[in-house]
This record gives C-alpha cells, structure tokens and sequence, in this order.
C-alpha cells in the first residue's frame, strides 16, 4: 500500500479532475446553492413587507418542479392519453410532446431580475420615452381587493410599450406575470422575459394537447394566487381603435376558477399614447390586411441608434404623454353568482365596457380627431374647438397638461408638426393627406368617447361605457 505508483501527467490530472467535480456536486454546489437561497428569500420576504400584494410561491417555485407539476397534471394526463389515441402513436411519445410544451410555456421567475433589473429598466426607458402620468384609479376599491384573491390585470393594447409602462406603475403593488406572443422567443431576449415572469403562448395554435397544456398552467398560476396581466384584444391595435375581445386565456382562467378557493379579481386598466412607437408598422399592416409585421431586429436597433444620436447631440425630444388609468375591479364571484352556463363572453363585454370608459383622452388624439372633421384651422381655432370638446365629454378622463387648455393645445400640435401628420402654413394648419391614416389611428383611440352630436368622427362603440365621475386631471 506504500509503494509508489507511477502515472502519465495527463492521467493524473484527469484523475484529479473527476474527484473535483465529485467533491463539488457533492459538498461544494449544494452548499452554495443552500447559502443564495437562504439569502433570496430573505431578501424576498423583505420585499414582500413593502408590496401591496405579496409574491405568491407559486411564482417562486422551481422551474424544474413547475415543469414536472405540469406534465402529471391529471387534465394534461388524460389529454396525452386521448391524443396518442386518436394520432396513433405511443404514449411516450405523446408525453413528450407535453414536456416540450410544457418547457416552453412555464416561466423562471428570479425576484432579482425583475425587481433589481427590470423595474428600473421599465422606470428608465418609460421616462426617457415619454412624459408619464399616472391618471384616474380608485385606491380605496384597489385596497379592498380580498388578499388571498387572484388579481388580474386585463388592459388594451396599442403598443410594446404596454408592457415596460405598467410594469413600471405597478412596480408598487405586485410582480406581474404576462402572456407574452412569439415575437419575443428569441435569444436571449427570451431568457429575459422568463425570468421576469412572463409565459409563452402560440396565440394562433390549433393543437388541442398544446392547448390543454396551457389551459393547465394558467389554471394552476390562477389557483396559486398569482398575478397576472393579460390583453383581452389578443394583440395591438392595427387602426387604434378597441377591438372585440378573444376569449382564450379568459376561458382559462374561468374554466379553472374554484369558488372554494381563491377568488379572482379583474381590474380594467386602460392606456394611451400622444405617440404610438409601432404605428407606422400598425397602419401599414392595417392596410395589407394582415397581422405580419414588417419590422426586422436592424431596423429597430437602426431606430434605436438614430434616438440615442439625437441624445448625444442634444436634439432628442420626448413622444409626447403616455397615461394609465386604472378602473373599478370586478370580482369573479360576484359576477357569476346566479349566472347559468359559460359566462366567458359576457365577462369579456363587461371587462371591456370598463377598459373603454376610462382610456385617458391625451393632446394628439384630441386634435386629430378636430383636424379631420374640420380640416384647416388656425391654432386659436384649435384651441377653441379643444375647450368645447373637453366641456362636451364630463365624464372622460381627459389630461390637461398643467391644466391649461393653450398649453395642452401647444403640445399636441408640436407633436403632429415634428412629425409631418400636420403642416402650418398661412397661419393655418392642414392635415397631410398621405398621413391622414396616422391621424385616424390616433383618433380612433378616443372615438368611443366623443360625444355623438360633436360632429366628429366616431360615437360610442358596441362595448363602450362611459366613466363613473368626471376625470379631468392636471399636471405638467
């Protein structure tokens, strides 16, 4: 046992290696994984002293132990057993289709990167972009929300920006979790978004076993209490205007409601630009009649180079305002009590007529939807034409930078004018016919509000429902 052993330099130290590794998977790794562990969830309970709504352990659950939830899920179970059935093929390999789907729609969410990353990212870019406000929300009826309820934040969609914005405004009452489209299933954009928390969905799939996966993650993230964030219009608004709900995740999110449990708690929240960054792309896709952006990673990154040049050179100006409003929660609950059969469609109309009542009504939609009914004015024409539509819509929840009609008048014009939507000439300002479109899209976003004898383009909508109390807000 004392005699000396002669090896190759090599051997040695592939010897020496192995026994390295073995001594750290078995000794080192656990103990580091155990020490930032005890760290992390002290720094989450921490955080959940100061959150209105507490991060919920489903959301911090392993990844690899949501995935494996999943898979044996007794619904999803079934749903493998019955589609190797009528595909003909072996089981396994159906559950393995599960798996994949499973692994590519469950999230890994790290408190870290989305409190420590992106709200100060979504709180950075949301100010450099535009001047926001926070407009009408009942507090005291968003602080009766039951604690132990499931909240959902249902909201409409008309830009990216979406996303970064309430993000941002909610960075205050919980950690959102959103459903987000293929767009952002690229590396390592991707490891991102699923780090903050986010799901991927095929919004346009029609295999049953993939929808039935789904159907079973939402249903398991709405039993565990976590907080969501969804889009009823399914995707942005290609001429601004609200679109008709579709009902997939809301289905979910009924179907897998158990009035034993938790209750879940919508609260409509409603969103506005003076500039929509996308609308260009918007618009064109509007008029090819299809949903295929043209917008290619260049062309953003282009975009984005030309902005931060015009930063460094001192010339970059801000889109305008962007506002949020949050409205009256309806509770699950109550709405389907004494309510027969699938109450999936009536919800969405009712999530919806509360979205549209309090969609802020900013400075450039206002004065689009003037300049195309009236055509050529003057700017105190302008101005005159905005005092009496203001006067005419009470109940709206109309921002008027630091209260003051000129000034609110000033902003928007400057606006359409940096912009080439509008040209002043003569003292006069005229539509630009080739951009009338991108005046409509901005119009359109308020068209619901307008009152029907103001002679402009619009009325209300099919879901529309105007505001409880009026909302004119202030502030620079």
């Amino acid at each position: 046992m004392t005699q000396t052993v002669e090896l190759p330099l090599w051997l040695f130290v592939l010897i020496v290696g192995f026994a390295a590794v073995t001594f750290a998977s078995h000794f080192l790794f656990p103990s580091v994984r155990w020490f930032f562990r005890r760290r992390l969830e002290r720094a989450v309970a921490r955080l959940n002293q100061r959150l209105e709504r507490p991060i919920e352990p489903f959301k911090l659950a392993r990844r690899h132990d949501m995935i494996q939830r999943l898979i044996h899920d007794p619904q999803v179970a079934q749903a493998a057993a019955d589609h190797a059935a009528a595909e003909g093929i072996p089981e396994n390999v159906a559950f393995e289709q599960v798996r994949r789907y499973a692994r590519e729609i469950v999230p890994g969410f790290s408190a870290f990167a989305y409190f420590g990353l992106a709200i100060r990212a979504a709180r950075f870019l949301s100010n450099a972009v535009y001047r926001v406000r926070l407009g009408h929300q009942d507090e005291e009826a968003l602080r009766a929300i039951d604690p132990n309820a499931t909240v959902v934040f249902v909201m409409n969609h008309r830009s990216n920006m979406d996303y970064v914005l309430v993000t941002y405004l909610a960075a205050e009452r919980s950690a959102l979790s959103y459903a987000v489209g293929e767009w952002a299933r690229v590396w390592p954009l991707s490891r991102l978004i699923r780090a903050m928390g986010a799901y991927f969905i095929r919004r346009r799939s029609r295999n049953d076993l993939y929808r039935k996966v789904l159907a079973a993650y939402v249903r398991l993230a709405t039993r565990g209490g976590s907080t969501q964030a969804m889009f009823p219009e399914g995707g942005l608004s290609l001429d601004g205007a609200l679109a008709q709900p579709r009902l997939g995740l809301l289905k979910y999110i009924v179907e897998g409601y158990d009035p034993d449990r938790r209750d879940v708690v919508f609260v409509p929240v409603a969103l506005n630009y003076d500039r929509v960054l996308e609308d260009k792309i918007l618009t064109s896709a509007a008029k090819a009649g299809d949903r295929r952006f043209k917008a290619r990673i260049g062309l953003v990154a282009l975009r984005l180079l030309r902005q931060l040049w015009l930063w460094m050179t001192g010339r970059y100006r801000r889109a305008g305002y962007a506002a949020v409003n949050f409205g009256r929660p309806l509770s699950l609950a109550g709405f389907g009590a004494g309510r027969e059969g699938d109450i999936t469609k009536p919800l969405a109309r009712e999530l919806m007529q509360r979205i549209s009542g309090i969609v802020p009504v900013l400075p450039v939609p206002l004065i689009s939807a003037i300049l195309l009914r009236q055509g050529p004015l003057s700017r105190a024409a302008i101005e005159h034409r905005l005092e009496d539509l203001v006067a005419a819509m009470p109940l709206a929840h109309v921002h008027i930078p630091r209260d003051d009609l000129s000034y609110a008048a000033e902003a928007g014009l400057s606006q359409l004018l940096r912009r080439g939507l509008v040209m002043e000439a003569g003292g006069r300002i005229t539509p630009m016919a080739d951009r009338q479109d991108l005046l409509e899209f901005y119009a359109n976003s308020i068209r619901h509000l307008l009152p029907e004898d103001s002679g402009l383009p619009g009325g209300r909508s099919d879901f529309s429902a105007p505001a409880k109390s009026n909302a004119a807000s202030a502030g620079s």
